[in-house]
């Protein structure tokens, strides 16, 4: 039986603590809609102020939640769009994003790789499988199909061989299409009643079939490179 770390079991501990505190407290309350148009104004206004010290506390508050893996990226991505327009706030959040999924995918692999592997279980093997195989186009298709948690591809990758910087530029590159999408609807926040409204259910096809245009892309490169070695 292999021993755990005592420090990597505190660490993993004050973790799951802070993640406890912060979500069963009333420290995650402007995490809706609602509290995001009643104070929009307002917090337009200190941005307005200090846009420097805005813009870094509002990417820090972000990469912590998504490190943390607290819910809450689809509003702040929503958020960001509200507060900073779509240039400047799809560069927060995407930028935000990467780093906090980099983050998670750091503490799962370092704190808690053991714990995970036994709860997926042989789930494992068809993501090992996936990134032996397709590498890096793997990776983006899970990022590029809304279908898959946020969370759970940050936790389930760090379990891979997949290499920590291939991680944060295929992570940025694949949640591009989402994150500007998620922006933008911010920028028209009076007409959005729900995170929901969003995403239509043409609109999550059109985003599945981009995610898997690079796993089809990677196939025609090989068959193309087969077809020009046997001529």
């Amino acid at each position: 039986m292999t021993r755990i770390p005592v420090k990597k079991i505190l660490i993993a501990t004050a973790i799951a603590t802070l993640v406890a505190v912060i979500i069963s407290s009333d420290q995650l309350a402007f995490v809706n809609l609602d509290w995001l148009k009643t104070n929009q104004q307002g917090l337009a206004d200190a941005i307005a102020a200090d846009p420097v010290t805005s813009q870094l506390l509002f990417f820090a508050l972000y990469v912590a939640m998504t490190a943390l893996s607290i819910p809450g990226a689809a509003f702040m991505t929503v958020a960001s769009g509200a507060l900073f327009g779509v240039v400047q706030g799809t560069a927060l959040a995407l930028t935000a994003a990467s780093l906090g999924a980099t983050l998670a995918f750091l503490f799962s692999r370092y704190l808690l790789k053991d714990f995970i592997s036994k709860l997926l279980g042989d789930r494992l093997n068809a993501i090992n499988a996936g990134v032996e195989k397709d590498g890096a186009y793997y990776l983006i298709t899970l990022r590029l199909v809304p279908l898959f948690p946020f969370f759970l591809i940050n936790v389930a990758m760090a379990l891979t061989p997949i290499r920590v910087w291939t991680f944060f530029w295929v992570s940025f590159v694949g949640m591009f299409a989402g994150t500007a999408l998620y922006v933008n609807a911010g920028t028209q926040l009076a007409k959005l009643n729900a995170l929901s409204d969003i995403l239509s259910i043409p609109l999550l096809l059109s985003l599945a079939l981009l995610g898997v245009l690079p796993l089809l892309t990677k196939k025609l490169v090989s068959l193309v490179n087969r077809y020009r070695q046997s001529h």
